[in-house]
């Protein structure tokens, strides 16, 4: 099996030249590597030696060092270059006028996990904002998304609750690639952006990460494998509750639990179809860090079996629901605030609609929840040919 060659990898092999004599600036982690394993930084360097002015970096860092949510990366400057390296991810998520001053273009190269509430997708939403804003260009230079561009799942984002987590009123597990986004994103926030997106070659939507030839580049810190996003567009949920996700373990979102589990009767509640594509592995842990640290807690391991009939949204909502209903007293959602809104419920933010919350908590079952989005999710299938860029 050949390799999908990605954006960065078609510019190494000299597919654009557009480039030459342009001020550049480039946002990209640790992730942003071509096939070779050399960096977006150097591969840039090397195309277009002293063309580099400035180095922005997404949430965790641009050197991917920071581990959880709301924790700022400071600016820096890169060593090797002695550049500017801007953190998107600090006093502001945006790139600022003085960012800019510098630069004509900007190179945006980002492993997205192919889930609504992954924040890459608003930094790239900010950059394009703002890049139209001060008349400068953007190219972004595509990457797989690792769960396939053929399946979405869940609810469309309500309008209301566009945050840092939720951009745009897209599905939690949206099936597009970041080229796909921006377009996207020009068009339906009219921004009018000079754009143009370096396509992969050889990526079709059927594929899911494993297909693609590519060796796993972690995009964040708690995005350890590709397994990790398999499930992610589920097991996000707990980040709205005060069940730990399994941050502080070594398998963060696979693992999930708190100290009150009940997980022999959690299992026995759930319906069959709750779990297809999946097994639920009853499993301990003592996380090192973030809920619960310190403290034993008794939950799950989830092991994809099918990825084809895995539903990671519905189940982790069948999860949740019995968990709620087993454990009324312990069970408790998280307090704001979460990526940077104060007021609004982080679960509401992550879900997308506050209605589903108060659906879960009147007792709701999610396969009716589900019938109650499916008919929007259909037309957003159709609504989004035209910005596909693969076939």
């Amino acid at each position: 099996m050949e390799a999908v060659l990605t954006g960065l990898d078609r510019l190494a092999n000299g597919y654009w030249k557009k480039m030459k004599g342009a001020r550049l600036g480039l946002l990209a982690n640790q992730a942003s590597l071509c096939s070779r394993l050399d960096t977006a930084k150097d591969v840039i360097e090397k195309l277009y030696p002293g063309q580099l002015k400035a180095l922005f970096g997404p949430q965790h860092g641009y050197g991917g060092e920071d581990q959880d949510n709301m924790i700022e990366t400071r600016h820096s400057k890169d060593i090797s270059s002695d550049i500017p390296v801007f953190s998107l991810y600090s006093e502001t998520r945006e790139p600022l006028s003085h960012m800019l001053k510098e630069i004509d273009l900007l190179i945006i190269d980002l492993q997205d996990v192919g889930t609504r509430v992954y924040t890459f997708a608003s930094s790239l939403l900010n950059c394009l904002r703002s890049l139209a804003g001060h008349g400068k260009k953007a190219v972004v230079l595509d990457r797989p998304n690792p769960l396939g561009g053929d399946i979405v799942e869940g609810n469309l984002l309500d309008p209301s609750l566009y945050s840092f987590v939720g951009p745009y009123k897209i599905p939690m597990r949206h099936g597009l690639t970041m080229g796909e986004m921006a377009g996207m994103f020009n068009s339906v926030f009219s921004l009018d952006c000079d754009l143009e997106v370096i396509p992969m070659d050889g990526w079709r939507r059927h594929m899911l990460w494993n297909d693609t030839g590519l060796r796993w580049l972690m995009p964040s810190t708690n995005m350890p494998s590709p397994l990790t996003a398999a499930v992610y567009p589920g097991q996000v949920i707990w980040e709205g509750t005060m069940v730990s996700e399994g941050r502080g373990t070594c398998r963060p979102f696979e693992i999930f639990g708190a100290p009150y589990l009940d997980t022999a009767s959690i299992k026995k509640r759930l319906e069959t179809e709750a779990t297809r594509g999946c097994y639920l592995q009853e499993y301990s842990f003592r996380p090192t860090f973030n809920k619960h640290q310190g403290a034993l807690c008794r939950g799950f391991m989830i092991h994809v079996l099918d990825p084809a009939a895995y539903q990671p949204y519905f189940t982790s909502m069948c999860l949740l629901r019995t968990i709620m209903e087993i454990h009324q007293n312990e069970f408790k959602w998280k307090d704001p605030p979460y990526e940077y809104e104060y007021q609004k419920m982080p679960i509401d933010l992550i879900l997308g609609d506050s209605t589903i919350r108060q659906g879960l908590e009147s007792g709701a079952e999610p396969s009716v929840l589900r019938e109650k989005w499916q008919a929007d999710l259909d037309a957003f299938v159709q609504w989004r040919e035209p910005y596909l860029l693969y076939q």
